[in-house]
């Protein structure tokens, strides 16, 4: 049967289609207008934001570090360089697998424990950071760059740097002098600039490195860097360079200094030597010393432990933080000192017969000379050394007018020198005994005080200046280590700021004289404790020898031994001090011999030795 026939209603058909058509163009207008209003946000709205991720993905900012300023010695001898050196950094935004990437590198390069605990303490620092280079290893060697080079492609955010590192070419020589430079750490952090040390490795840690770490480093720049995909740098955009360090110009003069160090031979001690005329340091030697550099690439853990643990302590800084009793070198002050209180004069004598009594004690003080000296007179105390005269003295004295005026010569307290860690030594007094240890002052005290024994704690850089202001006939002049600085760019040298010369008041200016005067005698006196020195001299020393004991003996035994027969490290600290020429002072010395046992046989010979350094290098200049 066929089907019935229907016809289409073209009017309804027509609504439908009209209907879609519409709902087609209003479906496109939406999407069309979502499209503008993105493009519209995109391009307008957060173009800044897109712009600066974009550029972010194609320009890193990179820190560029100055370069460190150099250290030169007083006639331009280069203490402190820079020389290139190949470091390996690692930028972690760049490595996908850390670990993966340490052990391919430790199959090219040596990685020591150290160098990746180092590392890892970096990384953590510098966690906000991943986009900054993080040093593996400082120094590499040509072997260990051309092993890399050829395998960089499979390393990723690994990069080999060519940079300065620090170097000293004088080593052990100046060591505690200079100081070194070390790896920035989390303390340094705390003092230092952060944003001033971006990209910078190294500070300094002691010495005139850490005492003028603002002066030396400059200013950080920085430099805009374009990279590929892979973060590989293309080439510079922008550059703003850094300012470099300002140069140094010491005091020291390193052949001296050399020299100084050449007359302990096997000794261990410390001596400075100082212009009394302006304070300069032209000496600061240490020893035993060591040798910096090893700590500015970054030490092996057992090589410093060796250093630390070394019983002869070659990092500890002697001349600056060594505190010994100051002996017999105490002597000449605790003279002047009598003579300006008047409580003896330069021609007063004293019966000297191997011991002194208290008035109200039995116990017998020593002298140094079991026979006795017979009657001396202050010229005679200081030239022969003599105990008892000084034990008469320093009663008459008492402690407390003693402890006033040695301070007025810088005993008791710090220096003042321009390096960082210096200690103070101790110059006793009754309020320093009730306020350290609660306990009175005793009369016994005050004899022993009065030859530099007892409570007295000395530092070599006091030794060598007070002794220099006797020179001067009271200028205390601030020891300096730095005489001048060059600016970036500038041939001009700049005076480095020195503290105003201090004046030590004396009532009676006869009194410089004639304790100088028994100082002359130590050296050149027919009885002088120092008179082997004169030998052979075509100048004149004021000096002073002087020991201080390690142990002390019982009343009942003899002060008098023969070295050789005592273990060595129980032997007695040897001093002199020392200034020359006697009438114009051109050079000041303190000179202190550990365990070295008589002043006048062992330190007195050193300072000798140091004395002909100098003036055998100023004939040879002129």
């Amino acid at each position: 049967m066929p089907r019935p026939l229907t016809l289409k209603d073209n009017l309804q058909e027509s609504h439908l289609f009209m209907r879609r058509v519409i709902a087609a163009v209003i479906g496109s207008a939406l999407l069309v207008s979502a499209l503008i209003g993105r493009l519209i946000y995109l391009q307008v709205v957060a173009y800044e934001t897109y712009k600066t991720q974009s550029e972010d993905n194609r320009v890193k900012i990179e820190a560029v570090p100055p370069n460190r300023g150099l250290i030169y010695d007083r006639n331009g001898v280069l203490l402190a360089e820079n020389l290139p050196a190949y470091r390996l950094d690692i930028i972690p935004e760049q490595v996908q697998d850390l670990d993966y990437t340490l052990k391919q590198l430790a199959r090219l390069i040596e990685l020591r424990d150290y160098d990746l605990e180092r590392f890892e303490k970096q990384r953590e620092r510098l966690r906000t950071r991943p986009f900054e280079g993080i040093p593996l290893r400082l120094h590499l060697s040509d072997e260990e760059v051309a092993r890399f080079a050829i395998n960089r492609h499979r390393l990723p955010g690994v990069e080999v740097r060519a940079v300065l590192t620090r170097h000293y070419p004088f080593g052990s020589s100046t060591a505690h002098a200079i100081g070194y430079v070390g790896r920035v750490n989390e303390k340094d952090l705390q003092i230092l600039d952060e944003t001033n040390y971006r990209g910078t490795t190294h500070t300094g840690k002691v010495g005139v490195e850490k005492a003028y770490e603002d002066i030396l480093h400059g200013a950080v720049g920085y430099q805009n860097l374009e990279t590929n995909v892979q973060g590989r740098t293309l080439r510079v955009l922008d550059r703003q360079s850094p300012v470099p360090g300002s140069d140094l110009y010491l005091n020291l003069d390193i052949r001296l200094q050399q020299a100084t160090e050449a007359a302990f031979e096997d000794y261990s001690g410390a001596a400075v030597a100082i212009d009394p005329r302006n304070g300069a340091v032209l000496a600061f030697a240490s020893l035993p010393g060591f040798d910096p550099n090893p700590f500015v690439k970054g030490i092996d853990v057992d090589d410093y432990n060796a250093l630390q643990h070394n019983i002869d302590q070659p990092l500890f800084n002697r001349a600056l933080r060594g505190q010994y009793p100051p002996g017999s070198t105490l002597k000449p002050f605790v003279g002047l000192a009598g003579l300006e209180a008047g409580a003896t004069h330069a021609h007063s004598k004293t019966f000297c017969p191997g011991f002194y009594q208290l008035p109200e004690g039995e116990r017998k003080y020593r002298d140094w000379k079991r026979s006795g000296h017979g009657m001396v007179d202050l010229n005679d105390a200081i030239a022969q050394s003599c105990d008892v005269y000084f034990y008469d003295l320093a009663r008459t004295l008492g402690i407390d007018k003693m402890h006033d005026f040695l301070a007025q010569f810088g005993f008791g307290h710090k220096s003042g020198i321009d390096l960082v860690g210096e200690l103070g030594g101790l110059l006793p007094s009754r309020d320093w005994k009730r306020n350290s240890r609660n306990e009175p002052w005793f009369p016994g005290e005050t004899l022993i005080s009065g030859i530099g024994q007892g409570f007295n704690l000395t530092t070599p850089i006091q030794l060598a200046a007070g002794t220099a202001a006797l020179a001067t006939y009271g200028q205390y002049h601030t020891p300096h280590m730095v005489n001048a600085l060059r600016r970036p760019g500038s041939d001009a040298l700049e005076p480095v700021h020195v503290q105003p010369v201090k004046r030590i008041p004396i009532i009676n200016h006869d009194h410089w004289q004639q304790v100088i005067d028994s100082m002359i005698a130590v050296v050149h006196g027919p009885r002088g404790t120092a008179r082997k020195l004169a030998e052979g001299i075509d100048y004149r020393i004021a000096g002073k020898t002087g020991t201080a004991q390690v142990f002390s003996l019982p009343q009942e035994d003899e002060y008098e031994y023969d070295p050789e027969e005592i273990e060595k490290r129980l032997r007695d600290h040897a001093l002199f001090v020392a200034f020359a020429p006697a009438d114009q002072p051109e050079i000041a010395l303190g000179v202190i011999v550990e365990n070295g046992g008589s002043g006048s046989g062992v330190a007195g010979p050193i300072a000798r030795k140091i004395l002909d350094a100098y003036f055998a290098g100023k004939h040879a200049t002129q």
